[in-house]
C-alpha cells in the first residue's frame, strides 16, 4: 500500500510518500518521497485576509506536482489538509473549490479540533498515564491538548502561531485567552506537568540543544537555544544554525509560544516525538484502507527507524 499526505500550513506546504508494509503485529512506514515548499500563505491571510493572485498561482502548480508525483508513485489514496491560514482566508474554499475542479485534488480545510485530532493519533503511544500539555506550533495557530491518565481531557485552539506573530498580527485578548485557559485546565493537583511539543520550530530547537538522544528538553535549555538563535542575523541562522530560510524568521517567536505556555502550566520539561500533522494524516489513511483497526506509533525513542527511514507502528491488540 502506498499513502500520501499533504499538509498545507500557513508557514509551509509538505508533501509527504510513504510505502506501508504490514509483518505480522507490525506496520511499517517507509517514507518514499518528501517535499516541503516554503509558500508562506499566512503572510497574506493575516495581513489581508485574502490568498494573493501570485500566491495562488504558485499554489496551483504545486497541486498540479504534487499531483503528477501521487500518480506516477500509484498512490492508493492520499489526503490533503488545509489549517490555519486557507480556513481564515476569504478565498480559502473557493481556491480549494478551483483545485478540484482544475487538478482533481480534493482538499480538506480543517478546523483547530480536527488538527488536533490528527496530531493526537500520532502522539497516542508516546504517552503514559501521567499528565501531559500536548503543544503544537503552527504558523497560523497553536492547538494544545490536556493529557491525564492516559486520556485526553481538554483541547483548545488558539489564534496564535509563528507567522501571526512575526507579522504583528497576533492580538493580547488571545494571548490572554490562552494563559486563562492553560492554568485553568492544568491545575495544581494534578503533579508534575510534561510538556510535549510537535511542530518544526521545537524539532529545530531540539536539535539546536545537543541533547543525548530520547532527553527530555528543560525549559532552561530552551531559553538558552533561543538566546543563541537571537546572537545570529537570518544569514546566519541560514548558513551557520542549517536553518531554511523559513524557518529562520519564525524560530523565535515559536519558541516564546512554547515557553510561555510551559511557564503557564509550571511545566519544567518537554517530549520532543518528531511527528506531527502529516504523521497522523498517514495513520489515519492506513486506518481506513485497512481492516486491521487502529493503530499506534511505537516510540521511535526505543524502536527508533532503520537506516532507510523506515518507521515502526504497532497495532492494536
Amino acid at each position: 500500500m502506498k499513502l500520501a499526505a499533504v499538509d498545507i500550513g500557513s508557514n509551509a506546504i509538505r508533501f509527504q510518500v510513504s510505502s506501508v508494509i504490514e509483518s505480522g503485529d507490525q506496520v511499517l512506514f517507509k517514507k518514499m518521497e518528501y517535499v516541503r515548499f516554503p509558500l508562506r500563505l499566512g503572510h497574506d491571510v493575516f495581513t489581508t485576509n485574502r490568498i494573493s493572485e501570485k500566491s495562488i498561482i504558485k499554489f496551483k502548480k504545486l497541486m498540479r506536482a504534487f499531483k503528477l508525483l501521487i500518480e506516477l508513485y500509484e498512490v492508493d489514496d492520499y489526503m490533503l489538509c488545509a489549517t490555519s491560514a486557507m480556513r481564515e482566508s476569504e478565498n480559502g474554499a473557493a481556491l480549494a473549490e478551483d483545485v478540484k475542479n482544475e487538478i482533481g485534488l480534493d482538499i480538506e480545510i480543517i478546523e483547530g479540533q480536527r488538527e488536533a485530532e490528527l496530531i493526537n493519533t500520532a502522539i497516542r503511544s508516546y504517552l503514559g498515564t501521567k499528565t501531559y500539555l500536548h503543544i503544537d506550533v503552527g504558523g497560523g495557530s497553536t492547538e494544545l491538548n490536556v493529557y491525564e491518565g492516559g486520556e485526553k481531557i481538554k483541547t483548545q485552539s488558539f489564534k496564535i502561531g509563528s507567522v501571526r506573530i512575526l507579522e504583528n498580527h497576533d492580538l493580547p485578548v488571545v494571548w490572554n485567552e490562552m494563559e486563562r485557559w492553560v492554568k485553568e485546565h492544568v491545575k495544581h493537583g494534578m503533579g508534575k506537568v510534561t510538556a510535549v511539543g510537535t511542530g518544526g520550530n521545537i524539532s529545530k530547537i531540539y536539535d539546536l540543544a545537543k541533547l543525548k538522544p530520547h532527553k527530555l528538553m528543560s525549559l532552561k535549555k530552551i531559553g538558552e537555544v533561543q538566546e543563541m538563535i537571537k546572537s545570529h542575523n537570518l544569514e546566519e541562522r541560514i548558513y551557520k544554525l542549517q536553518m531554511n530560510p523559513d524557518r529562520a524568521d519564525v524560530i523565535l517567536p515559536a519558541s516564546t509560544i512554547y515557553m510561555r505556555v510551559m511557564e503557564w502550566a509550571r511545566s519544567k520539561y518537554i517530549f520532543v516525538p518528531e511527528v506531527g500533522l502529516k504523521d497522523g494524516m498517514m495513520l489515519n489513511l492506513f486506518e481506513r484502507n485497512s481492516r486491521q483497526g487502529k493503530i499506534n506509533f511505537i516510540n521511535m525513542e526505543d524502536q527508533s527507524k532503520d537506516s532507510k527511514g523506515t518507521y515502526i507502528q504497532k497495532k492494536n491488540p
